[in-house]
């Protein structure tokens, strides 16, 4: 049986360490943590699976790669809601939604008729919508927990110090791992929790905005996580007044019921990602640094769990390894 030790329990060690559980390995995930918590940034993501629209901006990869991310979450027995995505701009951004639509595949244009039948709490606020059907989004904290738990019943997990590590050795410490990937670097992002009593939406809905994009992704009882900011920076403390300004506005902007919700959170961390955003494998020696999921944590930790099982138990030499840089 092959041992092997994942260390760091975000959302790329739960991923990996229960892909090479669910193979056979003896797996120790090893973190200071004993739970997920807002210490991770994994703990304040969206947690849309949603790899059309993120063809807009990211390379090939993350689409091809992200494709199959919904139904692995599910087969962990993890609720995945497959409403799709709507895409929506107001006002003198409707050109955005005509670039967005020109960037990405896998949509229907929707008239207004069509946006107030998926979402009727939007109907008069925009007149043409973009829809991807085959997306889907998860609560990205129930899923971390999730995992946790079922890893913990499993006996895998070890809080405190890597000591005493097997030869095969998973480092998904996230920006921690700097010290050894010096390419490694920060991106910030704010984000807000909050609850409507008056607005009821069942899919993640995307405003484009030449300088405010968000994106509201629901998540039951009339919760709805908002974000998110992305800012070149791998400060990890409280969220900036501004940021949080520029989303509640364009929030208020989508439909002016929101300016009675309550705020409930107000979160900010700074997610890992190499220079092209893309994420990585990295052998240095017996340790293969799995890391650099910008912001697609939950629609690549799947694929990039899968090809680094394929790495340590059938040899395969997946296309997102690097041998050993520096």
């Amino acid at each position: 049986m092959t041992e092997a030790a994942v260390i760091g329990a975000g959302v790329a060690g739960l991923c990996l360490a229960t892909e090479l559980a669910a193979r056979g390995a003896a797996v120790r995930l090893i973190d200071p943590q004993a739970a997920p918590g807002p210490h991770a940034c994994s703990w304040w993501a969206g947690g849309m699976l949603a790899p059309c629209c993120e063809g807009e901006t990211a390379e090939e990869p993350v689409l091809r790669l992200g494709l199959d991310a919904a139904d692995w979450w599910e087969a962990q027995g993890v609720a995945v809601a497959r409403r799709g995505t709507l895409v929506v701009a107001l006002g003198r951004d409707r050109r955005e939604l005509d670039r967005f639509a020109r960037r990405t595949g896998g949509h229907r244009m929707l008239d207004a008729d069509g946006l107030a039948e998926l979402e009727p709490d939007l109907a008069g606020r925009v007149d043409r919508a973009l829809f991807f059907p085959d997306e889907a989004h998860l609560d990205p904290r129930a899923a971390l927990t999730h995992l946790r738990d079922r890893l913990d019943r499993q006996g895998l997990c070890t809080d405190g110090p890597a000591a005493a590590l097997p030869p095969l050795r998973f480092d998904c410490r996230g920006l921690a791992a700097r010290d050894a990937l010096p390419d490694l670097r920060g991106v910030r992002g704010e984000m807000a929790v909050l609850r409507s009593a008056d607005i009821a939406l069942s899919r993640p809905v995307r405003l484009l905005h030449p300088r405010h994009p968000l994106y509201l992704v629901p998540r039951g009882d009339g919760r709805y996580m908002l974000g998110a900011t992305q800012i070149e920076s791998g400060a990890r403390g409280p969220a900036r007044v501004r940021s949080v300004l520029e989303l509640l506005s364009a929030l208020y902007a989508l439909h002016p019921a929101f300016g009675e919700a309550e705020l409930i959170e107000i979160g900010a961390d700074a997610r890992p990602a190499f220079p092209d955003n893309l994420p990585r494998l990295r052998r240095k020696g017996g340790t293969v640094y799995v890391n650099g999921l910008f912001r697609h944590g939950f629609l690549l930790a799947p694929a990039l769990a899968r090809m680094a099982a394929d790495l340590a138990l059938a040899g395969k030499s997946p296309e997102l390894l690097d041998e050993d840089h520096g």
